[in-house]
């Protein structure tokens, strides 16, 4: 084994071994499963079903506010401070009140509550009393209400890929963005915690003088890309083991919850499909409203997703972008004396890290533009601009681009920090500058 061998072994082995590296292994998909699966498992319980109490002062809205399965609308002839005063006494859950002043156009209703009410509960009860003022207020203009009704329209959007080769595949934009910011995010969050564990290694050595007698046996390039390749392994076995673990969780909680769905989502087509045939007006109500619900249509637009071409893009964006930072973090490392030197020279390091996401956001309204384009083949902003744009589609030569410049910007990052490296791991006592530091890119020895 090579020196540099025996180096990654030392940083690989010593950060791997601590139990804070374990607990996170493990924890991590656990908690990201739960965050994910427990609402969804929640929702799926019985709802509990809210008892409101209405006290109509304005006499506009008796009998009007239809209860569902789970929020029942209970009209009371009594005045809100007995109502208020008798609250714990009796089963409801929720006081709606609704004051005379709103018959003036003063649409504020008070809500009050035992325990906090779901949002659902408050958009349900917020959302029947607007339905309600819209009826009157059109009945009053004497516009049929009904005829209003027949009117609106809901339109479901289904987003459909053709290629080259005439092949049509259902996606997801919504499914699709979501996946690309969560890689995005991910190698972000890798980079500056592995970069930053590079930085600090480097300064917890020279601050304790171990690495003079390290590099009485090595040089500093073989030290330095000993750490960086290390540690990179370290972050990579983490997200490999993640990745198995939520891949686990996801394929079990596909064939659990959503299996037994996705057998009846072609049945329900069929009915709706049979009965709109006979004319769209004629069919009952319940059928034009049957639809796949949005639980579905994600799951059925990560399906259509090619996990692992996105996964092996991931990888390489994500060592080599770490391979990048990871260089400049261990140059700023040996050019500082104590961790509190280093803000001046981690602001060119993060900018273009925090500007990738700046354009993140303009990729949403464009992904195809110049805009897109560019900060997705320069070398600091790639990893998590690439990432991004992927799962909406990427030309082959595009992805091919980004890849070599990323490589090249590593190679010649790796090159320049090399030379701060092995000029500043030894300089002990002395406030390093900008231009100190650009003395020591022209000195060759």
């Amino acid at each position: 084994m090579g020196k540099i061998g025996i180096i990654i072994q030392r940083e690989y082995f010593s950060r791997v071994k601590k139990k804070s590296f374990i607990i996170m292994t493990v924890l991590g998909p656990v908690l990201m499963a739960a965050i994910m699966i427990v609402p969804l498992w929640i929702a799926m319980q019985d709802k509990t079903v809210q008892r409101i109490q209405v006290i109509d002062d304005s006499g506009l809205f008796q009998n009007l506010l239809q209860s569902d399965e789970y929020n029942q609308f209970d009209f009371t002839p009594i005045n809100i401070f007995t109502a208020k005063e008798n609250f714990y006494s009796t089963d409801y859950n929720v006081i709606l009140y609704i004051p005379p002043s709103i018959i003036k156009g003063n649409y504020n209703v008070q809500l009050f509550y035992k325990k906090q009410p779901g949002v659902s509960t408050e958009m349900f009860i917020r959302s029947q009393l607007e339905e309600r003022i819209t009826d009157m207020k059109l009945f009053a203009n004497k516009i049929d209400v009904e005829l209003i009704k027949k009117t609106k329209t809901k339109i479901n959007l289904s987003t459909n890929k053709i290629e080259e080769d005439g092949k049509s595949t259902q996606t997801s934009t919504a499914v699709n963005m979501f996946i690309g910011f969560v890689g995005a995010i991910l190698i972000y969050i890798f980079i500056f915690l592995y970069g930053v564990q590079v930085m600090r290694g480097v300064i917890e050595e020279k601050t304790n003088r171990i690495v003079e007698v390290i590099i009485s046996s090595v040089r500093p390039f073989q030290l330095m890309m000993g750490k960086i390749v290390g540690i990179a392994l370290v972050g990579l076995t983490q997200f490999l083991l993640w990745t198995i673990l939520t891949f686990t969780i996801y394929t079990v909680t596909y064939t659990v919850f959503l299996g037994k769905i996705d057998n009846n989502i072609e049945q329900i087509e069929k009915i709706k499909q049979s009965q709109l045939e006979k004319g769209p007006f004629n069919a009952p109500e319940e059928i034009k409203k049957m639809d796949s619900s949005e639980v579905i249509q994600i799951m059925r637009g990560l399906k259509q997703i090619d996990f692992v071409a996105l996964f092996l893009c991931f990888v390489f964006y994500f060592i080599a972008g770490y391979l990048l930072y990871g260089a400049l973090f261990a140059a700023i490392g040996s050019a500082v004396d104590n961790e509190a030197d280093t803000q001046q020279f981690m602001l060119p390091v993060t900018v273009p890290l925090i500007l990738s996401f700046v354009v993140a956001q303009s990729i949403m309204q464009n992904p195809e533009g110049s805009l897109s384009f560019w900060f997705s083949v320069i070398p600091f902003t790639s990893p998590v601009v690439m990432m991004v744009r992927l799962p909406l589609g990427v030309p082959v030569w595009q992805l091919a681009t980004s890849m070599i410049l990323l490589a090249a910007g590593f190679i010649a990052t790796t090159w320049l920090a090399g030379k701060i490296y092995r000029t500043g791991i030894l300089m002990y006592g002395k406030k390093i500058t900008y231009s100190e530091i650009f003395k020591w890119l022209r000195f060759n020895s």
